[in-house]
């Protein structure tokens, strides 16, 4: 019997989740704690959504079909603004706009992989991209992680095999939080130079990350295209969650088979978002760094919070960009503890299971927090109400 490739992997997790607070009710001294998703909840700033006013009443061409590739004056900027922050070379033909972040992995997968080709994903993984793997056809390859959640390159040429097509990082890490190492991430690409795989690099937080400078050299090499495969969104940045807006970064031949796999799901990615995303890269530097200046202080809180529950069992394992990792002291599988903390502690928090191999020990003692859209007064609330649950 055939089964449907939507069959073949889980149902969308965020989603699930918010069926779990189906028919509960929060009173209003303890109304619900929401740390289950990283999407901002704010519309873009107020001098963003005037131009775009200003764009939807007086700029036709933002209302028409444009490109497969992306608007040229947006992938031009893109090409600058990494050429100019990684130290390398860029060119906007290196560059394609997609319809969010997850349509770049998508179209990266498509352009690299047939039937049956497998690819290594470090667990915890961001869910999206096992979901996209399954409904492929293709097997995803767990490469196992420490205390410190950073993978091993020589753990992961152990797992390469002949239908290896791609090792994929995220950095800062969805779920973990942790921000790889520039000279971890040059071993990945040196592993994928040697083997002949493609290196995904998924950068959709680097806006947030807690270094100051360039957080990898990937880009300065200047062969840098033969391996390596950006990946970006708009929609953290400059809160254009729902115009969907990414970036894929790959040499011309890649982009020339994913704009294939582009055409045909979108044809080109919305135009109005696509000037939008230009207009915030040329505008919005200053109110930027604001915005990761309030993340990093949500990160310091977190991890004081976390300082205070080491005592009750609780242990901070991972923090960063917009996500803490977590280890919780009790019995229960994580999927079901998660289901008592919306009930017990009106927290609705996402658990390890969703985010590691079925029957993971590690699934089942983890969590992960979004803390995003949670202030200090909110974390603080969090670490009260963890504090006294069971």
């Amino acid at each position: 019997m055939t089964i449907a490739r939507t069959r073949s992997t889980f149902q969308p997790p965020v989603m699930e989740a918010r069926r779990w607070l189906e028919g509960v009710d929060f009173p209003p001294e303890r109304p619900l704690i929401n740390v289950s998703q990283a999407a901002p909840l704010d519309p873009p700033p107020r001098p963003l959504r005037e131009a775009m006013a200003r764009m939807v009443m007086e700029d036709a061409q933002a209302h028409l079909y444009g490109p497969v590739l992306g608007l040229s004056e947006l992938r031009a900027e893109i090409a600058g603004r990494w050429s100019a922050d990684y130290g390398g070379e860029v060119r906007p033909e290196q560059v394609a706009i997609t319809s969010g972040c997850n349509q770049a992995y998508c179209a990266a997968l498509a352009a690299l992989c047939g039937e049956g080709d497998e690819v290594i994903l470090p667990e915890p993984w961001y869910f999206n991209h096992r979901m996209w793997n399954d409904m492929a056809g293709l097997r995803t390859v767990p490469l196992a992680t420490g205390d410190d959640l950073l993978p091993d390159p020589e753990a992961a040429a152990a797992l390469i095999t002949e239908r290896t097509r791609a090792i994929v990082l995220v950095s800062p890490n969805n779920p973990g939080g942790v921000e790889y190492p520039s000279d971890l991430l040059a071993a990945f690409r040196d592993l994928c130079r040697a083997r002949g795989l493609a290196l995904i690099l998924d950068e959709t937080y680097r806006d947030f990350d807690a270094r100051t400078g360039a957080p990898h050299d990937l880009f300065a090499d200047p062969d840098w295209d033969e391996v390596l495969i950006q990946l970006y969104s708009f929609s953290k940045a400059y809160r254009l969650t729902g115009h969907r807006i990414g970036a894929l970064t790959a040499s011309p031949a890649r982009l020339a088979e994913a704009e294939k796999f582009l055409d045909t799901v979108t044809i080109c990615p919305t135009s109005l978002g696509q000037r939008a995303a230009l207009w915030g890269m040329r505008n919005l530097g200053q109110w930027l760094a604001g915005e990761r200046a309030e993340i990093l202080d949500r990160r310091a809180a977190v991890t004081e919070s976390f300082g205070r529950l080491a005592d009750r069992g609780w242990r901070l394992m991972g923090c960063g960009a917009y996500f803490a990792w977590i280890e919780h002291p009790f019995d229960a599988a994580s999927d079901a503890l998660a289901k008592r903390l919306v009930h017990e502690a009106g927290v609705l928090l996402l658990p390890g299971t969703m985010f590691t191999p079925e029957g993971s020990a590690r699934g089942r003692k983890q969590l992960r927090i979004a803390f995003a859209n949670v202030d200090r007064a909110g974390i603080a609330a969090l670490e009260d109400r963890l504090a006294g649950f069971g």
